[in-house]
């Protein structure tokens, strides 16, 4: 059976809502509440069904008072953000990562009728690089490619969660390391960079990119917390996509350009707020990233529905992408703008 009452945090973004949705219409539920310091996209509000939102920070020691006032035995931490899609405070989101985590986990731990934690993490704990494993196990060191960013957040926050376990064995822990996740409502780094129309890229590279569609980053969460799986799991879609062929299949233009160039590039790109290209991000475009997901299909019972060469169509044909026309003459003029600018910057 599963448990009574549900806390979910992160549910202003795109998976916590949803999920908070699914949970808010599931009868056997006594109770589902959704903590966010900003509401739930419209949408979500009206389909919830029974459950609540209650505006609430984590980075808040109240958040204890939240969890032990309304009994809750199931909490499912979906807040963690591995890859803001623009540019976002750095501070406030590694606080929401870090500090919320660690207030979120405390609460946990000293709540008796806390008996189940369910983590949303990225596979980014795995870094990206030259001498990276091909396919990385849930048994595979965690080297974020960068000590500052946002996979350096998440592995702190995983390192919280290993406390708790020791700590309070009791608790059911399940903790998810998602692939990129991609779909038509997916607001993430990668949806926005394929959607530009010529999309720059680094010669002499040719990253495999592995996806996961939004609906199977949901349902993972949502089995989660009606089954007990206790465990680390990968979860990506089944299969492979180059860079280049995702570039092809979205009608994008790609523009190879020099190594040294691309962080000056990154950089107007998050200047102009089109996308907020970070050097994690960088990297998983020059080196990739794939992760083994046999123990999700076989210990946690899951397979996932789309693959990452439909999972990417699906976002292609939901965002409405068209082919851009003139390529040849898009790419030499966004080539010569974004390399004089990054020069600029550069100086």
């Amino acid at each position: 059976m599963p448990s009574n009452i549900v806390l979910v945090t992160g549910v202003a973004g795109e998976l916590g809502g949803k999920l908070l949705a699914r949970l808010g219409n599931n009868p056997d539920f006594e109770r589902v509440i959704g903590v966010d310091t900003v509401p739930p996209d419209k949408a979500v509000m009206q389909r919830m069904g029974h459950a609540e939102f209650v505006r609430a920070d984590i980075r808040n020691p109240l958040i204890a008072k939240v969890i032990s006032t309304a009994r809750v035995d199931t909490v499912v931490h979906a807040s963690c953000t591995a890859h803001p899609a623009g540019p976002g405070r750095r501070t406030a989101i590694k606080e929401v990562n870090v500090i919320g985590t660690m207030r979120l986990l405390a609460a946990c731990q000293r709540s008796p009728q806390v008996q189940k934690l369910v983590v949303k993490s990225t596979a980014a704990v795995y870094g990206a690089g030259a001498r990276s494993q091909a396919v990385f196990t849930e048994d595979s060191e965690l080297i974020p490619t960068s000590t500052s960013g946002y996979a350096k957040d998440a592995v702190e926050m995983e390192g919280y969660v290993r406390g708790l376990v020791r700590r309070r064995p009791d608790i059911t822990t399940t903790l998810f390391r998602f692939a990129n996740i991609i779909g038509p409502e997916t607001d993430t780094v990668l949806a926005r960079y394929f959607a530009l129309p010529v999309v720059p890229t680094v010669f002499g590279y040719d990253a495999r990119i592995q996806l996961l569609h939004s609906a199977d980053a949901l349902a993972v969460l949502e089995r989660a917390t009606l089954t007990d799986r206790p465990g680390v799991f990968n979860v990506g879609a089944e299969g492979v996509l180059t860079l280049s062929q995702a570039i092809r299949r979205a009608g994008r233009v790609e523009l190879p350009m020099p190594r040294s160039v691309v962080p000056s590039v990154g950089k107007v790109l998050r200047g102009a707020r089109v996308v907020d290209f970070s050097a994690d991000q960088v990297r998983l475009l020059n080196f990739g990233r794939v992760v083994d997901i046999a123990k999700l299909k076989q210990e946690f019972g899951y397979t996932p529905r789309w693959t990452t060469r439909e999972a990417f169509d699906d976002y292609i044909v939901g965002r409405g992408l068209r082919p851009v026309l003139d390529g040849g003459k898009l790419a030499g003029l966004a080539g010569k703008v974004l390399v004089a600018a990054a020069t600029g910057q550069s100086r």
